[in-house]
């Protein structure tokens, strides 16, 4: 039997600034939750998590959808579906496309949702996101946005037109694996994605996630750094309510291969692990995950879901298929003819793996005893 107490060795320097929280009291026992485990070790931590879990969240889920506004992008990330290099079919949504898609959401019962989009300022400017929200803010109360990081001036009138949230992945906290993995365009910089949490929450973001794309680096190295980014903008950004997300690596456009996988079992540990020593941050859990894994895990400690999601623009409705085109050095180009039958679409960012639809997820839950949560929040509550 492995012994309990021994703490995961951090095998990679924590960048600054979480450096100094290493030794943190939090960090110490993370460190020793995410040591190799047996079978009942793990169960046990499996009862404590769900126990927090149904403490501080009840039996409620918070329900989200994403909503794609463009696959255009100018960075070269070995692992995305949008890389610049991809030879994609790629789209950047009009205005009254993204209402046309965000109101199938709103028939669906979403009233959460997420703006996702590649980082291309030539086609994803912070007044065109500013547009968007400003557009769909009457229908959606709870708007958050994960985008290329941005200054902290650009965000403020983003913020002003209705955005409550930002969600932003550091992807790897291993410096060295960032480097080889985004060898173009403004994400190569690893301090500046590092900061934005903080840029946001100074422009007025209410709400931050964070996240590292698990398979990366290995998980116990990325699940310390995580923990310890955690808590450091719990205290620098104390007013926010700050989130994380564990995705796992996809299928995507590109072929990457992850070079860490991490198990469900693994996976299980990190997810008790995050629960135990944060037993009120929330945690997402996307469509990424099967079905069947995300209905058994969703008890041990996750609060909020997406459902019946697409990764790619125009996905829940068409919307934006006369503008498809591919885009070489920046330029658009037209779209090869094709003999298929089948309308051209946009290239997903990642294959999901859960396809079941938002009714369906809602009644899932429901059968375990949990509530699908629609809305938690309106402006009129702080009157903005």
């Amino acid at each position: 039997m492995r012994h309990p107490s021994r703490a995961y060795p951090l095998c990679m320097p924590l960048p600054e600034p979480l450096s100094s929280l290493e030794r943190s009291p939090a960090q110490r026992r993370f460190a020793a939750l995410i040591a190799p485990k047996s079978a009942p070790e793990l169960e046990a931590m499996a009862a404590e998590s769900r126990a927090l879990t149904l403490r501080h969240f009840g039996r409620t889920i918070r329900m989200f959808a994403p909503l794609y506004l463009s696959n255009e992008c100018i960075n070269s990330c070995k692992y995305c579906g949008f890389a610049r290099e991809n030879p994609i079919t790629r789209v950047t949504l009009e205005l009254d496309d993204v209402v046309r898609e965000a109101r199938h959401l709103a028939i669906e019962g979403f009233r959460n949702i997420l703006l996702v989009a590649g980082e291309h300022p030539k086609f994803v400017s912070n007044g065109y996101l500013r547009q968007c929200v400003a557009r769909l803010r009457p229908d959606f109360p709870a708007i958050s946005l994960e985008v290329g990081p941005m200054e902290t001036a650009d965000y403020i009138p983003i913020v002003r037109a209705g955005a409550e949230g930002l969600v932003v992945y550091q992807e790897t906290y291993h410096r060295e694996t960032y480097a080889d993995l985004h060898t173009f365009g403004p994400k190569k910089d690893f301090d500046w994605r590092l900061a934005c949490p903080e840029r946001a929450y100074d422009a007025g973001f209410r709400r931050i996630g964070i996240g590292a794309l698990f398979g990366l680096w290995h998980w116990q190295d990325e699940a310390r750094a995580l923990a310890a980014h955690l808590e450091y903008l719990q205290k620098r950004c104390w007013k926010a309510q700050i989130t994380l997300s564990l995705p796992r690596l996809r299928p995507a456009a590109g072929e990457f291969t992850p070079r860490h996988p991490v198990s469900d079992r693994d996976f299980v540990q990190l997810l008790c692990a995050l629960r135990i020593c944060f037993p009120q941050t929330a945690i997402v859990l996307s469509t990424r995950e099967s079905a069947q894994f995300r209905d058994h895990i969703i008890p041990l400690g996750v609060t909020m879901i997406s459902a019946g999601s697409h990764t790619e623009p125009g996905g829940y409705t068409g919307a934006g298929r006369d503008a498809l085109h591919q885009t070489v050095r920046g330029r658009s180009v037209p779209l090869e003819s094709s003999n298929s039958s089948a309308p051209a679409v946009a290239t997903e960012q990642f294959a999901i793996s859960d396809s079941r639809p938002a009714a369906e997820m809602a009644s899932a839950l429901r059968r375990q005893g949990y509530e699908a949560v629609w809305k938690d929040w309106d402006h009129a509550i702080t009157g903005t």
